[in-house]
């Protein structure tokens, strides 16, 4: 780029003056539009109930207008010219239809569109920022000289501690795009500018503001990335309601991302459907969910529900640790077949007849009509539970009948009484028995004929002894629940009584959960959609699946879009190409990603003396806490209890993510047990004895891809601290 002139930079100047008295507009916009919905009284709605419900409405209207100085009401603008597909009068409005157009402009004439995290309005209504989900927002992530979707420029801004310093301007198409005046034939074309405010030459240093975003330094937790969603996430994110999407993202793709503003965007576009349904996200576990927590209230979103697996399936303590061999087994999808047979083993055959006393008289029906009327709710495809709730009023319809084939005049009151009466109940009780989901599977792991019955010509001899309890609890409540107990549990319940569903699930690292888990999920989408994110290679489990086909056919989704998400925003080319030495043996055929950054990064393996290796890796925390950024030291579980009182004997102040030593004080040095590492990054890792990550596993397989996924966390330097040999695939 060449030199800016005097007068350019006094006109880039300017220009970042006049956004920045924009910005101050917005902020008063957004304070007057606050002050109006303070000002609204709930009292006086038109009774007690209506002014409790208008007044949580009002509440989180006025939390939600909040403006937070340290950051601004927009990151970048648009300009639009006439026949844009994407822009109206009502574009940067919520629920605007995505193909109006812009009214009553000029030709060559341009309209601005501040785009930002929330609405903010005038007055009149007219949008001062739009939200980065409306429609006419599309065209910030999308537009390309190849096909500028009526955008004439893209701006981005650069912000410090709430003000803005610098422009960046891109040229997409339209009278002054790449084919007019200022194209590349031209002084211009899509060439970024860049101001910087109190520089003594505000030309460009070379420097992209969405690039120094995507890089920037992070400490705490996952922030959101509205401000640099590229054109391939952006496609994921405006997915329909109705559509399921699978996304297999390579590590520093931004798949987690990706998933979460797919959930805040469709919130905000169909806001009443889900507000009655709800949203749900499931991650891995407790420390992921403390990561990405921020995103989503930072986006505007609160009434989210996020949980683990275990917490979603919460249908008992877990107490006991099945061996892998056992808990792959549980996690099998026969077990569903299994379970389904021992619910139903519990209905009955009649061999009495129901005989019910009415005033002087007894009305009989006889066993092999009680078996027709068995027989038929069998065939409903209705639950177990609902179905033995309808068999008193089947029951006491064959009643009514015989009833008034002998004269009686009867009535629904008559067949409400005889339902209820207590012959009727006892008769019910004998043939469909009132079932609980632990006591149907403490029965199933005790009794060895019950598990025979049920698993005939499903599970083999030896696999059945493999599930049978060793020393049986006496009592269901007295049971020793598994983690891959708890989906089974969940199986049951669902057979027993239906399992509510939600309009829409964000499942991430779905490629670590069982057969049975990803039923569980499932169901809970069974009429609703869902957005599942994850990355095989970095399967880390024995039941890991093979493929997402598979794992989709469990979820009941056999019907999704696939997006492979290959390019790396956040993990650089050094730290990626090191890691990848694993996958022809972690998952064989996998492709391996490729990193886009501009910064290369940079890998740093130290072989010290196994007496050295605490101190070593507290020196290397040391340098890498010397920068900008948060530290990750990431080691085999075994040894983070050492290495915390060695860190902490060489003064550095550290956080633990490991159960029991979580807070809420964030720290630029966090010591993360291996196993816990999925879905965290750190700007710089230290990664311990990587051999001992890998043996700390079941199998060479699972052993590789923990290691894969540790050595990934990194988004600037990753520094491999170990006494012994690295493992054959790294050694390169």
């Amino acid at each position: 780029m060449g030199a800016t002139t005097g007068d350019e930079a006094r006109d880039l100047q300017d220009e970042l003056a006049s956004e920045q008295a924009y910005l101050d507009h917005a902020r008063a916009e957004l304070a007057r539009m606050r002050e109006l919905a303070e000002s609204l009284d709930a009292a006086k709605a038109s009774d007690a109930v209506s002014a409790e419900a208008l007044g949580v409405v009002l509440a989180r209207r006025i939390a939600s207008l909040q403006d937070d100085p340290r950051t601004t009401l927009f990151f970048g603008r648009i300009d639009v010219g006439v026949g844009s597909p994407w822009v109206g009068d009502d574009a940067g409005v919520p629920g605007a239809a995505p193909t109006a157009r812009v009214p009553d402009l000029a030709p060559g004439a341009v309209a601005a569109f501040h785009v930002g995290r929330r609405h903010v309005g005038d007055e009149s209504g007219d949008p001062v920022v739009v939200d980065w989900r409306a429609p006419v927002s599309t065209a910030f992530y999308r537009a390309s000289p190849a096909e500028p979707l009526g955008v004439v420029r893209r701006r981005r801004f650069g912000v410090d501690r709430g003000r803005l310093t610098a422009i960046e301007d891109e040229r997409v198409g339209g009278p002054d795009g790449p084919d007019g005046p200022d194209g590349p034939d031209g002084s211009g074309g899509d060439t970024p500018r860049d101001v910087t405010e109190g520089a003594g030459d505000p030309a460009s240093t070379g420097g992209s503001l969405l690039t120094a975003e995507i890089e920037r330094p992070r400490t705490g937790p996952m922030r959101d990335i509205v401000s640099t969603i590229q054109p391939e996430q952006d496609e994921i994110v405006r997915s329909d309601l109705g559509v399921t999407v699978c996304v297999q993202g390579a590590p520093g793709t931004g798949k987690t991302a990706v998933g979460l503003h797919r959930a805040a965007w469709l919130l905000y576009s169909f806001r009443r459907r889900l507000e009655r349904t709800g949203v749900l996200v499931v991650g891995p576990n407790a420390a992921f969910l403390d990561h990405i927590g921020a995103v989503l209230p930072a986006l505007g979103e609160v009434r989210v529900r996020h949980a683990t697996i275990e917490t979603l399936l919460a249908h008992g303590r877990v107490r006991a640790v099945d061996e892998p061999a056992v808990a792959t087994l549980k996690g099998d999808a026969r077990l569903a077949t299994v379970l389904g047979r021992a619910v139903w083993s519990h209905v009955g055959r009649p061999d009495e007849a129901l005989v019910v006393p009415r005033g002087v008289r007894r009305w009989r029906v006889p066993a092999y009509e009680v078996a027709g009327v068995v027989d038929d709710l069998r065939r409903r495809d209705v639950r177990y539970g609902t179905a033995r709730d309808l068999l008193p009023q089947s029951l006491a319809h064959h009643v009514l009948l015989v009833m008034e084939r002998a004269g009686e005049i009867t009535d629904d009151r008559v067949q409400d009484a005889v339902a209820r009466s207590a012959p009727v109940k006892a008769y019910v009780k004998t043939i469909w028995p009132a079932l609980d989901a632990a006591g149907v599977l403490h029965r199933l792991l005790s009794d060895a004929d019950a598990l025979a019955s049920a698993s005939d010509a499903v599970l083999t001899d030896e696999e059945q002894r493999m599930l049978l309890w060793d020393n049986p609890a006496r009592t269901k409540g007295a049971a020793k629940w598994s983690v891959a107990d708890l989906a089974l549990l969940d199986e049951l319940v669902d057979l027993i009584g239906r399992t509510p569903g939600l309009g829409h699930v964000v499942l991430d690292e779905a490629q670590d959960l069982s057969p049975m888990q990803l039923r569980a999920v499932g169901r809970l989408a069974a009429n609703g959609s869902l957005t599942v994110l994850g990355d095989i290679a970095q399967g880390t489990t024995p039941w890991a699946t093979p493929s997402w086909e598979v794992a989709m056919g469990h979820l009941g989704k056999t019907e999704h879009d696939l997006v492979v998400l290959d390019r790396g925003f956040r993990v650089p080319a050094a730290v990626i190409d090191f890691a990848a030495r694993l996958l022809p043996q972690a998952a064989p055929g996998l492709g391996a990603p490729v990193s886009v950054r501009d910064d290369p990064g940079r890998v740093v393996l130290e072989r010290v003396p196994a007496d050295d290796l605490p101190g070593a890796v507290a020196r290397a925390a040391t340098r890498a806490s010397t920068s900008p950024g948060s530290v990750g030291v990431i080691a085999p579980d075994a040894m983070v209890d050492a290495l915390s009182r060695a860190l902490t004997a060489a003064g550095v102040g550290h956080g633990r993510l490991d159960a029991g030593h979580g807070d809420d004080e964030d720290h630029q040095v966090e010591l993360v047990p291996a196993t816990v590492a999925k879905g965290l990054e750190f700007d710089r890792t230290v990664v311990v004895e990587p051999a001992a990550i890998a043996a700390a596993e079941p199998d060479e397989r699972t052993g590789l891809r923990r290691l894969y996924v540790v050595l990934t966390r990194a988004v600037s330097e990753l520094t491999v601290v170990h006494a012994e040999p690295l493992p054959d695939a790294l050694q390169g």
